[in-house]
């Protein structure tokens, strides 16, 4: 039985929605926090229990009879995401699992100037001293997080940011659709993959560009203070440390760390993976 952890959220449904196209819901099961939530997997067939990072009991009941687990990585960063990472891991390879998936990114990496990435080459060396068979996917920068990035660029005509870099701009749908494939034809890749993203990588300055050519409006690229937007963002209620957080994303870029793209994810799809252009399209309401 393959396994799919974070069922209900915005990767981990889509994943699921997927890979019921290509093998029986029988052989699907997922572990949700809210099993309640997860009722409409549970009338096509998916086997639907609770499972927790934070409770190694429910996992073991959630993972019970898995060949795969795909772990979908928590939203928490630090020594709360790896300790939460570590117990899905100990709770997959104490199931039997024949394989441990995880989302990782393109970017992992310990010296990371953001958050996550540090968190995600830390699961990636643990995995690899499990002893179980793992996958971890390098999947691309969602892009859904440009639609956070233009603010109020709609209205003002400037998009308000620190300097940035090139980004590997990847939509949810693609990296779902790659994570069923992987899935469904097990032991694809061994270890980390290569980076599965779209096959250019994108500055806010060319998000400016986009969008002005959607609209019709000029859209100006602003490069604020790194201090400056930080204050802006508490001062309209962001937590400080969250702000930190959302800063260490534009000093990785400009540093390079999420220019790298590659083939992998549109050889796994067998079609081009979806442009940025299309996902500003539905922001924008243009196309």
């Amino acid at each position: 039985m393959i396994i799919i952890t974070g069922a209900t959220g915005r990767l981990g449904s889509q994943i699921v929605g997927r890979l019921l196209q290509r093998v029986p819901a029988g052989q699907v099961g997922v572990s949700v926090r809210d099993a309640d939530g997860a009722g409409d997997l549970a009338a096509r067939g998916v086997r639907v229990r609770r499972g927790d990072f934070t409770d190694p009991v429910s996992l073991a009941e959630a993972f019970e009879g898995a060949t795969q687990v795909l772990i979908v990585s928590t939203s928490q960063t630090g020594e709360a995401a790896l300790n939460q990472h570590v117990t899905a891991i100990e709770a997959a390879r104490d199931a039997g699992a024949r394989r441990i998936l995880y989302t990782s990114h393109q970017g992992a990496a310990e010296d990371s100037l953001f958050a996550p990435m540090p968190d995600h080459a830390a699961t990636e060396s643990y995995l690899e001293k499990t002893g179980t068979p793992f996958t971890a996917l390098r999947n691309g920068f969602y892009a859904d997080t440009v639609r956070l990035l233009l603010g109020q660029a709609l209205e003002t005509g400037e998009l308000v940011a620190p300097a940035d870099g090139p980004v590997s701009w990847t939509a949810h749908a693609d990296l779902a659709e790659a994570a069923a494939v992987i899935l469904a034809d097990e032991g694809r890749f061994d270890g980390p993959t290569p980076p599965l993203t779209a096959p250019v990588a994108l500055a806010l300055q060319d998000v400016a560009r986009i969008v002005t050519e959607l609209t019709g409006r000029p859209i100006s690229r602003v490069v604020a203070g790194d201090a400056e937007w930080a204050a802006t963002l508490v001062g309209h209620g962001v937590p400080e440390q969250q702000a930190g957080l959302l800063l260490g994303m534009f000093r990785a870029a400009r540093r390079g760390e999420f220019a790298t793209t590659g083939p992998e994810l549109e050889s796994l799809l067998q079609r081009p993976a979806t442009p940025l252009r299309s996902i500003l399209e539905g922001v924008t309401g243009r196309s």
